[in-house]
C-alpha cells in the first residue's frame, strides 16, 4: 500500500462540503483501506473564513480557491460550490495543473458538460459527478457503466425534493399548492426563493445529464422543455384520483421509436397510482429506467441532504484516487450517436384536460369536433354542471404536442368554452 497521501482540495464547505470533509475524517482508515492509500484533506476553499467549521483546521482554509487547484500537488479537486463562475474557471485550472475533479454542479454540467469533458481528456484527467443528480442514488454509474453494453429507452423520474414533497402533501392532505409550500419552507425543504425548484429549473438540468448519459449524445439545458408545477391545484388532484392517478413533476428522457431522435422534458404529469414512482413520497427521488436487455429499473432513495450527497460526493472520490493510482482514467463522455434533440411539438403522450363550458344541449358535440379536426383522438369525456354551467373533462388517446396544442387553441375560440382550466399530460403508461 501506498504511504504517501493522495492531497484533496474542497471547493465550498456549506451543507455538503462540510459533510464531505467530516466522512473523509471520520471514515479516513476505511477510505485508506479501499483505495490503497490515504487521503489528506490539503485545503478549504471558502468565502467567509471567521466561520467555525467544526473539525476543520483553520489552517486549511482558505479564499483563495484558485490559489488552492493551481497548488501543482493536490490530485482530487471537490468543487460543492455550484454555479457556473467561478466553478467552471477553477474546474479547468484544475485539470490543467494536475488534478482531476469531482463535482456536485448539476447546473454547470447541463450547461457546459461537454466544454468540461474535453478539457478533462486534454490533460488526461478524470471528471466524475455522481452527486449532480439525485444525491445518494447511484445513478450515474449505473447508467454510465453498469449499461454501457445496453441501450436505454427511455429515463422517468422524480429528481427533486422539494417539488415532490409539495406535490405529495397536496395529494395526501388535500392542501393547496401555497400551503404545502409554506410548510416544506418550514422544514428546510425549500429554499426561501423556491424558484429553481417549482418552476423546474433543477429538474430540467438533472434531465439534461441524464439525457445526455443514457442516449449517448449531447444534451444541454437549453434542449430541455421545462414546465413548472406552480399551477397544480387540489382540482386537479381530485381528477387524477378518478382516473386512478396521483400528480408528479416529471423528468422524462427518451428515444424515439426509430432511434433517430432523443426528447427531454419536465413537467407535471398524472401518473397511474400502480406505476413505482406513485409511491414515491416526500422528499424523496426515484428514477425509473427502461433499457431493451436489462428491461425496467427503478433506483429509489433521498435526492438531496448533506449526508447523502457527500456519500455520492465520496464514492466519486474513491473512484477517482485508485484511478489515480492505477495511473488511467475512468469513463468520460460518450456522445458518439450525436442524435438531435427534437422540439417538443415532436413529443407525443396523453392528455387530461378540462374545460368550463356552456351547459346546454350541443356543446360535448362541437368539443368533440374541434378535437377530430386536429386529428386528435378522446378516450374519454366526463360532463358535470348545473344551472347553465359545466365542467367538461376529456381524456385522450396518445397525440403530439403540436396536435394539442393547435386543439387547445381552437378550442378557446368556441362561444360555448368559458375557458379551460387545466392540461395535464399523462405518463407511465
Amino acid at each position: 500500500m501506498r504511504t504517501r497521501p493522495l492531497k484533496v482540495a474542497l471547493l465550498g464547505c456549506g451543507v455538503v462540503g462540510s459533510e464531505v470533509a467530516r466522512i473523509m475524517t471520520t471514515h479516513a482508515d476505511d477510505l485508506t483501506a479501499r483505495i490503497g492509500a490515504p487521503v489528506e484533506l490539503a485545503g478549504v476553499a471558502v468565502r467567509r473564513p471567521s466561520k467555525v467549521r467544526e473539525g476543520i483546521d483553520p489552517a486549511l482554509v482558505t479564499t483563495d480557491a484558485t490559489a488552492l487547484v493551481k497548488r501543482g500537488d493536490i490530485d482530487v479537486v471537490v468543487e460543492v460550490i455550484g454555479g457556473i463562475e467561478p466553478a467552471r474557471a477553477l474546474i479547468t485550472t484544475a485539470f490543467e495543473h494536475g488534478a482531476s475533479v469531482v463535482s456536485a454542479n448539476k447546473a454547470l454540467l447541463a450547461r457546459d458538460g461537454a466544454a468540461l469533458h474535453a478539457a478533462a481528456v486534454e490533460h488526461g484527467r478524470d471528471l466524475y459527478y455522481e452527486a449532480a443528480v439525485a444525491g445518494a442514488i447511484p445513478l450515474i454509474r449505473p447508467l454510465r457503466e453498469s449499461l454501457a453494453g445496453d441501450k436505454v429507452n427511455r429515463v422517468l423520474g422524480i429528481v427533486n425534493g422539494t417539488t415532490n414533497f409539495i406535490l405529495d402533501k397536496m395529494d395526501s392532505t388535500g392542501a393547496g399548492y401555497q400551503e404545502a409550500l409554506d410548510e416544506a419552507t418550514a422544514l428546510g425543504y425549500a429554499e426561501a426563493d423556491p424558484t429553481a425548484d417549482v418552476e423546474g429549473f433543477d429538474a430540467a438540468a438533472k434531465a439534461a445529464i441524464l439525457a445526455g448519459i443514457a442516449f449517448h449524445t449531447r444534451v444541454r439545458l437549453d434542449d430541455v422543455y421545462r414546465e413548472g408545477m406552480t399551477e397544480v391545484t387540489s382540482a386537479d388532484f381530485a381528477s387524477a384520483r378518478q382516473m386512478g392517478c396521483t400528480i408528479k413533476l416529471l423528468a422524462i428522457c427518451e428515444r424515439a421509436v426509430d432511434g433517430g431522435s432523443v426528447t427531454a422534458r419536465v413537467h407535471p404529469a398524472m401518473i397511474p397510482l400502480d406505476h413505482p414512482l406513485a409511491s414515491v413520497r416526500g422528499a424523496y427521488n426515484a428514477v425509473f429506467v427502461e433499457a431493451e436487455a436489462a428491461g425496467q429499473l427503478m433506483f429509489y432513495g433521498p435526492g438531496a441532504g448533506g449526508a447523502p450527497t457527500a456519500s455520492a460526493v465520496l464514492g466519486d472520490l474513491v473512484a477517482v484516487c485508485r484511478n489515480k493510482l492505477a495511473g488511467s482514467t475512468g469513463p468520460g463522455e460518450s456522445a458518439y450517436t450525436q442524435l438531435p434533440v427534437s422540439p417538443m411539438g415532436d413529443v407525443v403522450t396523453r392528455y387530461h384536460i378540462s374545460l368550463d363550458v356552456a351547459d346546454k344541449p350541443g356543446v360535448l358535440a362541437q368539443v368533440a369536433t374541434v378535437f377530430a379536426e386536429h386529428g386528435v383522438s378522446i378516450d374519454t369525456v366526463r360532463q358535470s354542471g348545473k344551472d347553465g354551467e359545466a365542467s367538461l373533462v376529456v381524456v385522450t388517446h396518445r397525440a403530439a404536442d403540436a396536435a394539442l396544442t393547435g386543439t387547445v387553441d381552437a378550442l378557446r375560440k368556441l362561444d360555448t368554452v368559458r375557458g379551460v382550466a387545466s392540461i395535464m399530460r399523462v405518463e407511465g403508461e
